[in-house]
């Protein structure tokens, strides 16, 4: 079974496919509201603070990490151990990852071992905003490029 992830920093969806030919079948969708806030929302849009101690130059700044980029680590943090859960417990053989490059890059940090092993592909490409039919067409034409890209080998 393939479970195919579909996301951006504000939302997922998830499938699975029982086959290589069967359609798409929605098993959950996700969405973190926070990732949509603006800095001056979020109520930290401040730098990083500094601290001083006994050694000279002793003021320290702490690296300041946007607070829309938190919430986006968050987010993959939560879908990752969703996908880790599930790969714990055997409910998927191989996984795809749909997601643009910023996104994707988070969530394949978070990734655990367990959806690691199954992770067959990671397209960098937003599909979020398509209906089940068009995301039909653009995962199928997705992945033929990229057996045209990798060939298997004989």
């Amino acid at each position: 079974m393939q479970w195919i992830l579909v996301a951006d920093a504000a939302q997922a969806r998830l499938f699975r496919r029982d086959a290589d030919n069967d359609p798409l079948v929605p098993i959950g969708t996700y969405s973190h509201d926070a990732s949509h806030l603006k800095p001056s929302d979020s109520g930290d849009d401040r730098p990083g603070h500094g601290s001083t101690d006994s050694h000279v130059g002793g003021v320290r700044f702490e690296p300041r990490i946007e607070p829309r980029r938190k919430e986006h680590r968050r987010f993959a943090q939560e879908l990752a151990e969703r996908l880790e859960h599930a790969a714990a417990q055997h409910e998927y053989a191989r996984l795809s990852v749909y997601a643009p490059p910023e996104f994707l890059g988070e969530l394949r940090a978070e990734f655990g071992h367990g959806t690691q092993e199954r992770l067959r592909v990671a397209h960098d490409l937003d599909l979020c905003a398509y209906g089940l039919d068009e995301l039909e067409k653009r995962i199928a034409r997705a992945e033929h490029e990229a057996r045209i890209a990798k060939p298997e080998a004989s």
